[in-house]
């Protein structure tokens, strides 16, 4: 099964974008391992929302967008991880590993609908 983790940062805390240097050579070793264990498929860590837009269709069909950043928004999406993993159980436990890279993080873990997943029409 796969697991999207998407660990989320407070926005208006500056060290959250600017990891030392220290952090990112933990992270990359972090990485390394999980690759050579073949637990991660892709990682990557996003910009702030204030180089990002928010796109929104209304169901009267109108598409409008917003540019960043997004002040309602305290906690923002920082970076997202794909896994494999054997179930819930074992995704949830390398999200408590990824999390404890950090000083402070939250992140989501939320199963990747596969194809087989879906209902079949009969």
């Amino acid at each position: 099964m796969r697991f999207l983790m998407m660990h989320r940062l407070d926005e208006r805390a500056p060290e959250a974008w600017n990891p030392s240097q220290e952090f990112i050579e933990k992270m990359g070793a972090f990485i390394q391992d999980w690759i050579e264990k073949g637990i991660l498929i892709t990682a990557e860590g996003v910009h702030p929302s204030e180089k990002g837009a928010l796109v929104r269709k209304t169901r009267g069909g109108a598409i409008n967008a917003t540019d960043g950043p997004f002040t309602e928004a305290k906690e923002v999406i920082g970076g997202f991880a794909l896994v494999n993993a054997e179930d819930r159980a074992q995704a949830v436990e390398y999200a408590r590993q990824y999390a404890d890279l950090f000083d402070e993080i939250e992140v989501e873990v939320r199963q990747v609908v596969e194809f087989e997943d879906l209902p079949t029409q009969d």
